[in-house]
């Protein structure tokens, strides 16, 4: 089986890579447009400014080739609001697999911190990724923006507000938590997107 991380300007693109191998999968970091159009499965990480790394996938014309991307694909943190149609961060244009405005938290007080870095739960888990997964499980996050609740919604989380902790729309998958930084939780979430 051929994995595929993309390979762009994002801060935790060796953590994905390490964690994978943990669990005992070989992956390919890359850009090249070839090796993901040969991939089985393919994972878009990211820590980062969300219009850089857009200019970087246009640049690459990764972008295209993810939109019309047909076997399953992971995005994670910024790599899911990437998968988003538009994010606040630098008002951009994103690849709009998932129908959704990416928002940034808004600060109803002093104390309140942005970005939300720590663990949190996820709740009202659904479908594959989530499978042998309890409801209420801890994740680890660390971000200023977020995608809202809708039908694309497939685990939830609270910070300020409801959001979206993961999305799923036909093959592509997406979380806002980092799965690689969540101990034997968020190992077992990326053996179960590796089993699809």
């Amino acid at each position: 089986m051929k994995i595929i991380i993309i390979k762009y300007p994002a801060g935790n693109v060796q953590s994905v890579l390490f964690s994978l191998e943990r669990i005992g999968i070989q992956a390919i970091l890359t850009d090249s447009v070839e090796d993901i159009q040969s991939a089985d499965k393919v994972i878009l990480p990211g820590v980062g400014e969300a219009n850089f790394a857009m200019e970087y996938l246009k640049k690459k014309k990764l972008d295209i080739l993810l939109s019309r991307f047909e076997k399953p694909v992971l995005g994670i943190c910024l790599g899911m609001q990437l998968l988003c149609k538009y994010s606040e961060e630098s008002n951009t244009k994103c690849i709009g697999i998932f129908d959704l405005l990416v928002k940034k938290f808004s600060s109803k007080n002093k104390e309140d911190k942005i970005p939300k870095i720590g663990w949190n739960t996820i709740h009202k888990l659904k479908g594959p990724l989530f499978k042998n997964i309890p409801d209420g499980s801890y994740q680890y996050f660390a971000h200023s923006y977020y995608a809202p609740l809708g039908k694309y919604t497939i685990a939830t989380t609270e910070y300020l507000t409801f959001y979206s902790a993961a999305l799923q729309r036909k093959n592509f998958y997406a979380v806002q938590f980092h799965p690689e930084k969540s101990s034997y939780v968020g190992h077992r979430i990326l053996e179960n997107f590796i089993q699809l």
